[in-house]
C-alpha cells in the first residue's frame, strides 16, 4: 500500500536529470513505467497534496517501491520507456496488443529476380514495397502483378533445380527464366523493371512503356509480341481502375482516434507511391480514466518503436500530443531522416483524416456491439450452468490429424470481451499411437497445465471438443490437482447430423447433459469457443502437414548439405531418380564417396 512507500525520502536525493521510473505494487509486479525530462520533477507530481486524476489516485495507492533509471537525453527516456512497456507490459500503462511487424513485397537482387512475400529485417538483399496492412494484401498483389508481369515468384530451391518450365510457365505467368532458351536476361530484366516501376505507383510510366513496345512489335511484323503487351496493358489498366483511392502523397501514415466508454481505437493508413495500400484498426488496452491525448502518445511510440515499423516521412495526426517535438526527434532519429507531424489542414490530408477517423468511429462501434454481445453469452451460460460466480476465463481443446499423422492439439482462450489470441497455444502431439485421439487430448492437458501457478491462468470452464472419452481425459487429469481453484469440465458432442444447435453439452463426473436450446446465447457461447479451437486446430495440422510434405527426404541424411542435395537431384534428374539409382552410380555424382552412397542408398531404401 502507498503508507509503505516513503515517497518524500525517495525525492529528497532523486536527480533531475532525463530518465525512466519503474513503480511497483507489493507482490514486486512493475505497475507502471513513465519518462521524464526532469525526474524529480516529474516523480514528484504523483505525490502531491491534491491529485485530481482517478487513474494517479488508483495507481499511487498501490506503489510499494520505485526505481529509476538515469539516461543522456530525452531521445534515450523515449526508447528505454518503450523497451520497459514491451517488457513488463504494466496494467496502468497504454498497451498495443498487436506489435507485430508488416509484410512488404520483396524484389530480389539475383541474376533472374523474384518477386515474393517478405516480412521481417527490411536488411534482406533486394528492394522491399510496403508496408501492407496484412499479408492478405500481399498476396492479393502478388497475385495481380503475377497476372500482368512473368516474374518468378518461386522458391530459389525449386528455381535452381529447375530443367523444364513449371506449370506457370504454360500459364504465361512466368517466363521461365529457369531454364534456358526460353526468355533472354534483357527481356526477362525489362519485366523485372516494368514490375519495380507498378509497386512504387507508376503505373502511367509502364502503361506507356508498353504501349510503346506494341507499336513496335506491330511495326515490325510482330504481332505475337504486340498481343502479349495488350494483354499487359490490358491487365494494368483493370488493376489500375481497383485502385479505390489515389492522391499525391508520396509516403505517408493517417492516423483516425475514437473513444467510446473505457474503449479505444486508433485506426491506421498506409499511404506509400501515392496509393493507399489499405489500412488497419488497433484496440490498445487502456487503464480506466485515461485521457485521449495520453492514450494516443503513448500508442503512436509502441506503434513506431515496436517490431520492424517503417517510419514514413509524414505522419497525420487526429490531436495535437503533449511532447510533440521530443516524439518527433525519437522517430527521426529511428528512421534516418526529418519526419513531419500535420494535422489534417491542407485539403488532401484532411480528406485522408476525415476518413481515417470515420473508420475509428465504425470500427469502435462494431467491437462495442460485439462485446455486448459476448458479454450477453456469457451472463446466458452462467445462468445455465447455475453458477454464482461469473465466468472470467474459459478454454477450449481440440485435436485435429489425418489418418494419425503430424497430430496437433489446440488451446483456445476466451475472456469477457471474446477471443483472447495472445493466449492461444499449439501442441505438435509426439510418442502416442497414431490416431490415438485420447492420448492426445492427455498429453496437451499435461503440457497446458504442468506449470501454472497463477489462479488467474487458470480457467472457471474448460470445454472439451469431443466425447465422454475426451472428456473422461480431463477428469482424469485433474484428479490429483493440486491447486485450489480447479475449472469446471464441459463436454461438448456434436449431433449425428453434425449440424449447429444439435449439440449435447454434458457435465464431468455424472455427465449430465445441461439442456439448451438452439438458439440460447449460451449455447452460441460454446460453439464460438468450440469452432475457434477446431479451426485453430485444423490450421496448425495443416502448416505441419505442408511442412513435411515441403521437406526432402534428403535433408534427414546425415552428411547431406544443401550443395550435396543440389548435386544428387541435379546428376539424378530428381528424388525418383535418385532413389532407383545403384550405390555405386550414386558415388559417381560429385562430392560423393563410396561410403556415403551407401549411406544415403540405406537411408532411401531401408
Amino acid at each position: 500500500m502507498a503508507d509503505t512507500f516513503d515517497s518524500a525520502a525517495f525525492l529528497k536525493n532523486l536527480t533531475h536529470q532525463p530518465g525512466v521510473y519503474r513503480m511497483y505494487n507489493q507482490a514486486k509486479e512493475v505497475i507502471y513505467v513513465g519518462k521524464a525530462k526532469n525526474l524529480k520533477k516529474r516523480v514528484s507530481s504523483y505525490f502531491r497534496k491534491t491529485v485530481d486524476n482517478a487513474k494517479t489516485q488508483s495507481l499511487v495507492a498501490q506503489i510499494a517501491s520505485m526505481d529509476v533509471t538515469v539516461v543522456n537525453s530525452e531521445t534515450e527516456a523515449f526508447l528505454l520507456e518503450n523497451n520497459f512497456i514491451k517488457k513488463y507490459r504494466p496494467r496502468y500503462n497504454v498497451l498495443l496488443r498487436d506489435d507485430k511487424s508488416y509484410p512488404f513485397i520483396l524484389l530480389s537482387n539475383h541474376k533472374h529476380p523474384r518477386l515474393a512475400f517478405h516480412r521481417g529485417s527490411k536488411h534482406k538483399e533486394g528492394e522491399v514495397f510496403g508496408p501492407y496492412p496484412n499479408s492478405w494484401a500481399v498476396r492479393e498483389s502478388l497475385r495481380s502483378m503475377n497476372r500482368i508481369f512473368p516474374v518468378r515468384q518461386c522458391e530459389d530451391t525449386e528455381y535452381r533445380a529447375r530443367s523444364r518450365p513449371c506449370l506457370q510457365y504454360q500459364m504465361q505467368r512466368c517466363s521461365a527464366p529457369c531454364v534456358e532458351g526460353y526468355v533472354t536476361d534483357e527481356e526477362y530484366q525489362e519485366q523485372v523493371n516494368l514490375a519495380r516501376l507498378f509497386l512504387k505507383g507508376k503505373n502511367s510510366q509502364v502503361i506507356g512503356s508498353l504501349v510503346a513496345k506494341m507499336e513496335k512489335a506491330s511495326e515490325s511484323l510482330n504481332f505475337e509480341a504486340a498481343a502479349r503487351y495488350r494483354d499487359q496493358i490490358s491487365a494494368l489498366r483493370k488493376v489500375q481502375e481497383r485502385q479505390w483511392v489515389e492522391g499525391n502523397q508520396n509516403e505517408m501514415d493517417v492516423f483516425g482516434f475514437a473513444m467510446k466508454g473505457n474503449m479505444a481505437c486508433v485506426h491506421v493508413m498506409f499511404i506509400r507511391q501515392s496509393q493507399l495500400l489499405g489500412s488497419k484498426a488497433f484496440f490498445p488496452k487502456i487503464p480506466a480514466n485515461e485521457e485521449s491525448a495520453a492514450i494516443f502518445e503513448a500508442f503512436l511510440l509502441q506503434f513506431y518503436l515496436a517490431g520492424n515499423k517503417t517510419i514514413p516521412k509524414q505522419i497525420v495526426l487526429p490531436m495535437e500530443v503533449d511532447d510533440e517535438s521530443g516524439i518527433k526527434t525519437v522517430l527521426s532519429g529511428e528512421a534516418g531522416y526529418q519526419v513531419s507531424f500535420f494535422k489534417g489542414a491542407r485539403e488532401e490530408k484532411r480528406h485522408y483524416l476525415k476518413l481515417a477517423n470515420d473508420n475509428a468511429l465504425t470500427a469502435i462501434e462494431a467491437k462495442f456491439i460485439e462485446q455486448k454481445s459476448v458479454h450477453s453469452r456469457f451472463i446466458a451460460l452462467e445462468t445455465n450452468l447455475e453458477l454464482e460466480t461469473p465466468i472470467a476465463r474459459m478454454e477450449c481443446f481440440d485435436i485435429s490429424h489425418t489418418a494419425g499423422q503430424q497430430t496437433v492439439a489446440s488451446c483456445v482462450v476466451f475472456n469477457r470481451d471474446g477471443p483472447h489470441k495472445a493466449s492461444y497455444r499449439r501442441y505438435n502431439i509426439e510418442g502416442i499411437t497414431p490416431g490415438d485421439d485420447y492420448a492426445a487430448m492427455a498429453q496437451a492437458l499435461k503440457r497446458r497445465y504442468k506449470s501454472v501457478k497463477d489462479a488467474e491462468n487458470i480457467p472457471d470452464i474448460l470445454v472439451i471438443d469431443g466425447g465422454k472419452g475426451q472428456l473422461a481425459q480431463a477428469e482424469a487429469f485433474f484428479e490429483d490437482w493440486p491447486l485450489d481453484k480447479t475449472p469446471m469440465l464441459l463436454g461438448v458432442a456434436k449431433g449425428t447430423t453434425r449440424k449447429a444447435g444439435l449439440e449435447t453439452i454434458f457435465l464431468a463426473g455424472n455427465y449430465e447433459t445441461v439442456p439448451m436450446e438452439s438458439n440460447d446465447p449460451g449455447l452460441h457461447l460454446i460453439q464460438h469457443i468450440r469452432d475457434e479451437s477446431h479451426r485453430f486446430a485444423i490450421a496448425g495440422h495443416r502448416n505441419r502437414r505442408q511442412k513435411v510434405k515441403n521437406t526432402s527426404t534428403l535433408e534427414s541424411i546425415p552428411g547431406i548439405g544443401a550443395k550435396r542435395r543440389q548435386s544428387l537431384l541435379k546428376y539424378m534428374g530428381g528424388l525418383q531418380g535418385l532413389k532407383e539409382a545403384s550405390k555405386d552410380e550414386i558415388a559417381k555424382v560429385p562430392g560423393i564417396s563410396e561410403e556415403l552412397a551407401d549411406t544415403i542408398y540405406t537411408y532411401l531404401h531401408h
